[in-house]
Parts: C-alpha cells; structure tokens; sequence
C-alpha cells in the first residue's frame, strides 16, 4: 500500500516537473511539454482525489449503510460530507488552472498565490475527514478508546463513608 501512495506523490512530481518544463521551454517546442503536463496533471488529479476520498477518508463505500460514506460518522449530518467530497474534488482541479493557463488576466505570482490559497483550505478539509477516519479506524480496531479510564473509583470512597 505505501508502494502506491509513493507512486501517487511521484506522479504529481513528475506533472509539476513538466510543467516547469514547459514554462522554462517558452515557444521552443512548447506544445510537447504542454501535453506531457496536461497528462500527468490530470493523472496526479484523479489518483490523488482517489486517494484522499478511499484511503484517508474511508468514503465511496457502496456496501455501507450510509451509502457512498462509510458505515460509522462523527459528523450527524450526511449533506456535510457529500460536501467535503465536492470541495475535495473542486479544490483538488484547481490547481490544474495553472496548466492550462486559466488565470490570464491574474499576475502570475498572484494566481499562485490564489491557487496556493485554495489547497490550504483543501488540505485543511483533507485534514479534519483524515483524523476522523483515522480515529474510527483505531477505535473500531481497539488501538485506542473513546474514554480514557480515571485512577480512581467513585463507588469505593462512598464505601469507606460508611
């Protein structure tokens, strides 16, 4: 398993690679580059949103009893995390504006800034559904507990009242 989440991060290395390529290159056979990045871009894009809603957040399950969730939820309502996905995915492609050069009439520097700006929010979704499935997961698998024993027993010192 980590062999395909290391494969997940070289791809996205090699579609940042390319297009750093294709900027540096500037007209000199630009159209090359510019299809090896959009290839690895989208690539990186749908396995790295894969990832994220399967294996960090333990979503897209069609036998759960919450369908396309996963069976236990912390969050009550359900709309929050087909929500979560939306964002995931919208967030997630974002950055691909920046292959294709969507942000013309933005400076560079402040696109990148724009763009920079967005997958902090993502990463902060993908951050909070992450430890909630990781959570579960420990709990689920008794690695930890939902309460945390006191030292102490309260019937016992009504005992010695008496």
């Amino acid at each position: 398993m980590q062999g395909w989440n290391g494969l997940k991060y070289f791809i996205t290395i090699v579609a940042v690679c390319m297009r750093t390529a294709m900027l540096l290159k500037g007209n000199k056979d630009k159209l090359g580059w510019k299809i090896s990045a959009w290839i690895f871009s989208v690539t990186a894009a749908v396995v790295g949103t894969y990832w994220d809603l399967v294996y960090d957040w333990g979503l897209l399950n069609r036998k759960s009893k919450n369908r396309w969730l996963r069976d236990k939820l912390l969050v009550p309502e359900k709309k929050i995390y087909f929500i979560a996905i939306a964002l995931n995915i919208l967030l997630r492609f974002a950055w691909m504006q920046t292959v294709l050069g969507g942000f013309k009439s933005l400076h560079t520097q402040a696109s990148t800034t724009f763009v920079a700006c967005l997958e902090i929010i993502r990463r902060g979704i993908w951050n909070f559904f992450r430890l909630e499935n990781e959570h579960l997961n420990n709990v689920g698998k008794y690695r930890a507990f939902k309460t945390v024993p006191m030292p102490f027993n309260y019937d016992e010192d009504e005992d010695k009242d008496d």
